[in-house]
């Protein structure tokens, strides 16, 4: 099996690309070991001593290395030995349910809500996931959007960069009546 390697924006945080589906449908960010439980490649992955954080995408899995842990090339021979025996085993990819977060909007703003929900799928998630994370929509209050950053754009360098200028930008363009963006 051949697992391709790409840096992300973050250098605390590589991507692996398995030539497969991973979750098939939206990425699922797991933050601790303790939220791993429902997924037995991320607590494998945790289980190495040296990774704080596990994102699994569509077709890809970002992996965020402890700063104070090992480097890069000694992590990624173990990392790619668990992908391997994940994804060669046929192991499930969960064996537990993952909770979702749950948005308290206001059922006034429901367009409001619909035209950001719109942008945020189709403009901003693609360009993201290319960077091994993705940013889901957590509320819209009193002009303000809230924005969970995942993955590799959990942390990264760039990524209120990315928010300030990037994405609020496009969603004050496009829907007036946003004001401000914030990542919760």
């Amino acid at each position: 099996m051949f697992i391709e390697t790409e840096q992300t924006p973050n250098p605390m945080t590589l991507m692996f690309r398995p030539g497969q589906k991973v979750t098939g449908a939206d990425g699922v960010d797991i933050p601790t070991p303790e939220a791993a439980e429902a997924s037995p490649l991320a607590a494998a992955l945790f289980a190495l001593g040296d990774v704080d954080r596990v994102f699994l995408g569509h077709d890809f899995v970002s992996v965020t290395r402890n700063p104070a842990g090992a480097d890069w090339p000694a992590l990624k021979p173990q990392i790619l030995g668990v992908l391997v025996d994940h994804f060669t085993s046929g192991a499930p990819l969960f064996t537990g349910t993952v909770a979702e977060a749950v948005t308290d909007d206001d059922p006034a703003d429901a367009d409001i809500v619909m035209q950001i929900r719109e942008l945020i799928e189709t403009r901003v998630r693609p360009q993201v996931a290319e960077d091994g994370g993705d940013i889901v929509y957590r509320g819209f209050r009193q002009g303000t959007v809230f924005l969970e950053m995942q993955g590799a754009c959990s942390g990264c360098p760039s990524s209120t960069m990315t928010l300030k200028m990037g994405i609020e930008s496009l969603l004050k363009y496009y829907v007036p009546e946003v004001l401000d963006v914030r990542a919760v």
